[in-house]
């Protein structure tokens, strides 16, 4: 089996809802970060085999594979194949990691990993209306499973790891800190893409002008105090709060990925190297437990304990899912989304997994570590897993 490596990874600024990325589309935002890929490594975008992207909100502006859309708008060639996955909150790492199965399989030897989601204008939940063509779950289903949303199961995790309110406060705290760091210190330069965003006149129509962003947006100044006093969002008597829960998010990401031997071939220095790949299962009830048993599978797999990673990049899709896991997994914290995740920086659903390769790759690389794990809570119940080596 061929080596596959990382080459470069980029990804937009994470917009907050409403904020400097929402007058965007969706295939132009995508499509202007794939671009920015291709011109910051200079291969041909032609000899790219296939990319394949990340989205859950597949309607709209976001309907009939937004990733071959995004590539055609960027005016990239048409003889490339693109395909769009879902896999609820793990879509764009899911998305890479099929594209290291490409090409590990050798069916082609440079793909794209990437995904988009624009949650601004394609809210949550608009892929299932009212009074649409069915429901995503039958009684049927009911007969095996209780149907949970993300916003039960995370308190459902809290209370059965005893994680209290003061527990999650203080990580969403900590999350905001070291945000605030990375922005302060520039972390993400090498990662960023900005985005030029039209500005929309008093009709709600492009005025012709742009607005350039480049930075997140999420990163707010935050107290304990402060966190106390927010109303719990999953419960009355909940432990989560809008600070202790991903941001609802607008951005795009992408990873090119290709065999060792290629890069070398196109005097490509790679970032990493992927060691390994996994999605599991895990109860669906709970929902967001995916992270412990696909970290314990890639650490089992590749004879690794948690102490020989040196960057973790985990989904912050809500505070409990970050501490059940920290309990049962037992990492070095200080390891563990260094520079801040979901609570501060946003999660745009079909963007975050291929965004949290991209953070990972390029925090290897700042402080001389040599493995990374990334791994991401699904709705559904599913779990993520990459294993990088630099």
């Amino acid at each position: 089996m061929p080596e596959v490596v990382i080459v470069d990874a980029v990804r937009s600024p994470f917009g907050k809802r409403g904020g400097g990325l929402s007058t965007t589309h969706s295939v132009e935002l995508l499509g202007s970060v794939l671009g920015a890929l291709l011109e910051r490594t200079g291969i041909d975008p032609a000899t790219v085999g296939q990319v394949v992207g990340g989205c859950v909100g597949q309607v709209g502006m976001q309907a009939m594979n937004v990733t071959r859309n995004a590539w055609l708008t960027e005016g990239l060639p048409i003889s490339v194949a693109a395909t769009t996955v879902d896999a609820q909150c793990g879509s764009s790492q899911q998305a890479s990691n099929l594209a290291y199965a490409l090409i590990a399989a050798g069916v082609v030897d440079v793909a794209i990993g990437c995904g988009v989601e624009l949650l601004s204008r394609v809210p949550m939940g608009s892929t299932v209306p009212k009074d649409g063509p069915g429901k995503p779950v039958t009684r049927k289903y009911w007969a095996h499973h209780e149907y949970t949303s993300q916003f039960e199961g995370a308190e459902r995790i809290a209370d059965t790891w005893g994680i209290g309110r003061a527990d999650c406060d203080a990580f969403g705290k900590l999350s905001q800190d070291r945000a605030a760091r990375a922005q302060r210190e520039d972390r993400f330069a090498t990662q960023l893409v900005a985005v030029e965003a039209p500005v929309l006149d008093g009709e709600g129509k492009p005025s012709g002008e742009t607005l350039t962003v480049s930075r997140d947006e999420g990163v707010r100044d935050t107290t304990l105090e402060g966190l106390a006093g927010l109303k719990p969002t999953g419960r009355p008597d909940g432990v989560h709060t809008a600070g202790t829960s991903s941001q609802i998010s607008d951005g795009a990401s992408a990873v090119l990925l290709m065999t060792a031997d290629r890069a070398a071939a196109e005097g490509l220095t790679p970032m990493a190297t992927i060691v390994d790949t996994c999605l599991v299962g895990s109860d669906p009830t709970l929902m967001l437990t995916g992270p412990i048993p696909a970290t314990q599978k890639l650490l089992t797999d590749n004879k690794l304990t948690i102490g020989d990673i040196d960057v973790v990049e985990i989904n912050e899709a809500f505070a409990s899912v970050v501490l059940a896991w920290q309990r049962e997994i037992e990492p070095d914290m200080e390891t563990v989304n260094p520079n801040g995740g979901a609570i501060a920086l946003g999660h745009p659903l079909g963007a975050t997994g291929s965004a949290l390769l991209a953070k990972a790759a390029h925090e290897l690389a700042r402080t001389d570590g040599e493995h990374a794990l990334v791994t991401m809570c699904c709705g559904g119940g599913l779990g993520t897993g990459t294993l990088l080596r630099r």
